[in-house]
């Protein structure tokens, strides 16, 4: 009985800790952490997205990456929500936004930028800080240089705007695919849309893949194998090569505006590894830069982390 009290109080004493962290706003009914799950039409489109804080207090908009959606930041949103107003939309052909067919929507960079630029407005968003991952990234800078004066600080978790991050073996198929767009070339980039591909991407690199929730494939897997959307993901393929050509731009908007800039990136990723976060040194002077020994995700075996860094980070270069 003595043994069974004991762990029934360890028990308590963590999920005490786990509110002041990554609690479940569905716990926290009337408090800040309350996560709402909307809806918003933008072009005709339903885009879905999630939200929770204050919204007098200073935004933070999070972009997520390929081939998740706001999913990706479920638990980060409410380890920031009492202090931030966190906003989390998905892109069209990503969770639980609207999915067009190839032939009703021109799935671009262009244009999921213009669609979250769109939502922005729509929702009321005039200031923000911007949390660039993966596809968060070229969508995320195309904001940025088209709103300067919209943006506070930037957030980037493997979120690449430099060559280095795109110069390795993961790319190479994908490069081919930018010049020369043949169904051929497009039905080997089939299998980076497989469940074993989206386990790949979640557990390399993590320090230990018994701490990554199946939950994350779980919910990708089905929304990846929907009729049509193998479609929507190779069309964005060979859309990130209307990336690179840009990235002089963002290097050159970084420069001239200098956002204060927060790097929690995961050294371990195959896709954008560390290579990728060093030249943002080369840009920033208002910079803080943190290497993390995790994967792709790196949410999901350092949120906690991440979280922490992220409110001490606006703490410190936000003043409401």
């Amino acid at each position: 009985m003595t043994i069974f009290k004991t762990k029934l109080a360890a028990l308590a004493l963590a999920a005490l800790f786990s509110i002041g962290s990554f609690a479940h706003a569905e716990n926290t009914e009337h408090s800040n952490h309350q996560v709402h799950y909307r809806t918003v039409k933008v072009d005709g489109l339903d885009i879905f997205y999630r939200e929770a804080g204050r919204k007098d207090a200073p935004t933070v908009l999070l972009l997520h990456g390929f081939p998740t959606s706001s999913h990706m930041f479920r638990n980060l949103i409410p380890a920031l929500a009492d202090k931030f107003h966190v906003v989390a939309p998905d892109y069209p052909g990503f969770g639980y936004s609207s999915m067009p067919t190839v032939g009703e929507f021109e799935y671009t960079f262009e244009n999921l930028a213009n669609v979250v630029d769109k939502f922005t407005e729509k929702v009321g968003l005039t200031k923000y800080s911007i949390y660039l991952m993966d596809y968060g990234a070229p969508v995320g800078f195309r904001l940025a240089v088209k709103h300067a004066e919209r943006v506070e600080t930037l957030i980037v978790q493997n979120g690449n705007a430099y060559a280095e991050g795109i110069d390795n073996e993961f790319w190479k198929p994908i490069k081919l695919y930018w010049k020369k767009r043949t169904k051929e070339q497009g039905d080997k980039l089939r299998s980076l849309l497989t469940l074993d591909a989206t386990k790949w991407q979640y557990t390399h690199g993590v320090r230990n893949a018994e701490t990554i929730s199946p939950d994350t494939w779980g919910h990708v897997q089905p929304l990846l194998d929907r009729p049509g959307n193998q479609e929507i993901q190779l069309a964005l393929f060979h859309s990130y090569g209307s990336n690179p050509p840009l990235y002089s731009n963002w290097q050159a908007y970084l420069r001239k505006h200098q956002p204060p800039t927060l790097i929690v990136w995961g050294k371990n990723d195959a896709i954008f590894p560390a290579a990728g976060a060093y030249p943002y040194k080369r840009d920033l002077k208002n910079l803080e830069f943190h290497l993390l020994d995790t994967g792709h995700f790196a949410l999901e075996e350092d949120g906690t982390k991440i979280g922490v860094l992220i409110r001490n980070f606006l703490g410190k270069q936000l003043t409401k």
